[in-house]
């Protein structure tokens, strides 16, 4: 096959083959960021929470009036739901992981400005905690009953002893070893007067609140456990874990045995952790499935695109095909035509889309905090992106090689 004849079509039909070229540009680069999107949120919601997520449930425990004696309530109703059958341990907190909702604190390992710092989730909690939430630690101890003390939402208080996550100690200490070394709590506003904390433990993993991917990728598993019974009069999150196949059943019976033991309160959002999950990530998922319509779109439009104008010309060249017929050009020449002319159309486009595509990747990458796609993935985008145009082509080709060589060759 001739390239030459080819291009000096195509020079005469520029237009078309232009916008084309440029359609197919922008739907590579496009559905090449959006499927790297998809998969980055797709990674996210498959990350492990570090808890024992078959297994817990959790609820907000509101009280009536104004208690004057909100650490024994919480103690009293964490003694009855640990004494419940099925159960494993429970806790008293203000958030866990994927909840949506709790605090967060900038650690460094200095009191100084500019060393090393990253910002935390703060879970408090108590002795029972590793046991409740199902936390695998790795290195070092969790906190002693001796450890643990009250703090109420009015106060201002910093631990003693921590127990953070192993991407919040490689993050505070690249060269390992963060048991045993200090921490503190700092402030823009007070960098001297930061509270230092032993790092006494270090757990596997354990999700912040906040699982959205706005908060960027370097924040999702750093999380710090604070030994702090979490006393809140209007309230607090009770999390319950279970004996493997249980949950249902102390789910149903949880409420009763806490009415029971004090009616004046309000029992609201309970739940397992799989809902929670999944309202944790309806974003992510929301976003998802909007990406994948726009690229779904996008590769239609293209494809359409593609298959009008190869219509179009076949159309205006029925009278130099049925020529080409006369002369003993097979069908399979015909088909040859049109799909290397269509290669270097899409070719073109698919160069350009990589560029593109690359460089749009590269802005998301640092206004997102995406993680950047490589070249073998967009190049992989490119290979699909030119077969489904080719693909596009071949019935509009098929037309034109079956054109009967004199009805072509007649005046139209």
């Amino acid at each position: 096959m001739e390239i030459l004849p080819i291009l000096r079509s195509l020079r005469r039909n520029r237009v078309g083959a232009v916008l084309i070229g440029l359609q197919i540009t922008l739907t590579l680069a496009i559905v090449c960021n959006c499927v790297s999107i998809i998969q980055q949120h797709l990674q996210q919601m498959r990350r492990p929470s570090g808890i024992d997520e078959a297994n817990i449930f959790s609820f907000w425990n509101g009280w009536l009036g104004d208690p004057t004696d909100p650490a024994a309530r919480v103690q009293g109703d964490l003694a009855a739901l640990r004494a419940l059958p099925g159960v494993i341990d429970a806790v008293a907190t203000n958030s866990f992981p994927l909840h949506g909702g709790g605090s967060s604190w900038d650690l460094s390992i200095k009191p100084e400005k500019n060393h090393r710092k990253a910002t935390s989730a703060l879970y408090y909690v108590d002795q029972h905690a590793l046991a409740a939430y199902g936390l695998k630690l790795t290195a070092g101890r969790w906190f002693r009953a001796d450890e643990v003390g009250e703090l109420r939402t009015d106060e201002d208080k910093f631990p003693a002893t921590i127990v953070i996550t192993q991407h919040l100690a490689e993050q505070l200490f690249p060269a390992g070893n963060a048991l045993g070394r200090l921490v503190y709590f700092t402030t823009k506003e007070d960098i001297q007067g930061a509270q230092a904390s032993l790092i006494v433990g270090i757990i596997q993993t354990a999700q912040t609140p906040f699982a959205g991917s706005s908060w960027g990728e370097s924040f999702l598993e750093n999380s710090t456990f604070v030994p702090f019974q979490y006393l809140d009069k209007s309230g607090v999150v009770y999390v319950v874990r279970t004996r493997a196949g249980q949950q249902a059943t102390v789910m149903r019976i949880a409420q009763d045995k806490l009415y029971g033991l004090r009616n004046r309160r309000v029992i609201q959002a309970l739940r397992p952790f799989s809902f929670i999950r999944h309202q944790a990530y309806l974003g992510e998922r929301a976003t998802s499935v909007m990406l994948e319509a726009v690229c779904a779109l996008l590769l239609t439009i293209t494809a359409f695109g593609v298959i009008g104008l190869t219509m179009y010309w076949v159309n205006q060249r029925r009278r130099y095909i049925g020529m080409r017929r006369a002369l003993g050009a097979r069908r399979l020449d015909i088909l040859k035509y049109f799909h290397t002319e269509n290669l270097l159309i899409a070719g073109t486009g698919c160069a350009l889309g990589i560029a593109l595509g690359l460089w749009g990747n590269a802005w998301l990458a640092v206004s997102l905090e995406l993680t950047r796609m490589s070249a073998a993935f967009i190049g992989g985008g490119a290979l699909m992106v030119l077969g489904l145009c080719q693909a596009a082509v071949l019935w509009p080709a098929l037309r034109a090689a079956s054109i009967p060589p004199a009805l072509a060759t007649r005046a139209m």
